[in-house]
């Protein structure tokens, strides 16, 4: 059985990097359609790669909090005293040279991190030609799906 392959990614930082969530992620009424939005984009790219997605997001809480969908993404929000990054960073450390692992995160800091753990590293501006390009393989099977 092959070992599952996964992708990392720093919510908030593809969040800011995309135009068309950082438009939302400016006006705190409008986050968590952000958010929203870059799960649903994060689902489709899950589905059509096959890796598991596990999306990380700085949290405000004493506790660190996990979401698991039943056969769809991970989201973990980091407690208040630690960043997305500390556990992108642990996540890659540990599984980086046992698994297909590859982070996105736009902090130079990380990649160097991540890169010397084993794992491989992605750009938010990757990640989201990804996506584009998930997106454009659901549109493909569908209209083909129609044409039957």
């Amino acid at each position: 059985m092959p070992t599952p392959a996964y992708l990392f990614v720093d919510g908030h930082s593809v969040m800011h990097a995309w135009p068309e969530l950082k438009r939302d992620q400016r006006h705190a009424g409008r986050r968590h359609l952000a958010r929203l939005e870059l799960m649903k984009r994060l689902r489709t790219y899950q589905d059509m790669s096959g890796k598991q997605v596990v999306v990380v997001f700085d949290g405000t809480h004493s506790k660190r909090t996990e979401e698991r969908e039943p056969n769809g993404l991970q989201i973990i929000y980091a407690e208040a005293a630690t960043t997305a990054d500390a556990i992108l960073e642990r996540l890659a450390s540990r599984y980086g040279r046992t698994h297909s692992v590859e982070v996105v995160s736009a902090d130079g800091m990380v990649r160097e991190t991540i890169l010397a753990s084993g794992a491989g590293w992605t750009s938010p501006e990757m990640l989201k030609s990804l996506c584009d390009d998930a997106d454009r393989q659901v549109g493909k099977i569908i209209a083909k799906n129609k044409s039957r």
